[in-house]
């Protein structure tokens, strides 16, 4: 049984953890083979998209920005250069429109900040773009519930260990909450704090954990967030 009765501070993932996100990617790259389709097939577009995307993140990071322009990339590779500016236009539009889309919040999210928000300190720990992500939770209407806000770069054990010295935060009494194995729980488990995996139907390819690399790691797996409530008191 784990206890969570040392927990001081509580981290939250943001993307499809506090709201959709992953869904508005595989709706763009769904738009992204259409405009493609003349060139190649649906499978190899999207693995030539995903193998653009994994080679640039070194240099881009992660969000919108840095899919767009993989987007523009591979529609350059894919069409030997002969792809039209109508079509490059019309990709930067596929991400205004994802940029533009609503922060639709998950169910039960703010009744689960609410509650534990009185208890414990709270923070947002994500990765992505920073004006993106401050403007998703500007929108999402959450940012009173929580003491500190913060984008990284990527989300390795360096990163969450800077971060919890950054917060003055032993590593014990730190929960991470997340959708992402790879992301919100392995990196925390391998520093000695604690994790909770909650599930989003969508996990994009490079999240991915093996059962391998799960094996022998102690966090828990919750079916929705509202189930933090029975957990923490």
């Amino acid at each position: 049984m784990i206890d969570y009765k040392n927990i001081k501070v509580i981290g939250f993932d943001a993307d499809d953890t506090l709201w959709v996100n992953e869904t508005y990617f595989r709706e763009a790259e769904q738009e992204f083979v259409k405009l493609l389709r003349d060139y190649e097939t649906p499978n190899k577009i999207d693995q030539e998209l995903f193998k653009m995307e994994i080679q640039n993140l070194d240099l881009y990071g992660y969000g919108v920005k840095a899919f767009t322009l993989s987007m523009i990339e591979s529609a350059l590779d894919l069409s030997n250069y002969n792809v039209s500016s109508k079509t490059i236009e019309a990709i930067l539009n596929i991400g205004k429109t994802m940029i533009n889309k609503p922060v639709d919040l998950l169910e039960g999210v703010e009744d689960v900040l609410k509650q534990v928000s009185k208890t414990h300190r709270l923070i947002v720990a994500t990765k992505g773009d920073l004006l993106d992500q401050e403007r998703k939770l500007e929108k999402s209407g959450l940012t009173k519930y929580f003491h500190h806000i913060e984008v990284l770069s990527d989300k390795k054990e360096a990163n969450y260990s800077n971060l919890l010295k950054h917060l003055d935060v032993k590593p014990s009494e730190f929960l991470m909450i997340g959708n992402s194995l790879k992301s919100d729980v392995l990196p925390l488990v391998n520093i000695g704090a604690q994790a909770i995996h909650v599930p989003f139907h969508t996990t994009w390819a490079h999240e991915e954990v093996t059962e391998k690399e799960t094996n022998g790691k102690s966090y828990k797996t919750i079916s929705s967030i509202i189930d933090i409530l029975k957990l923490i008191k």
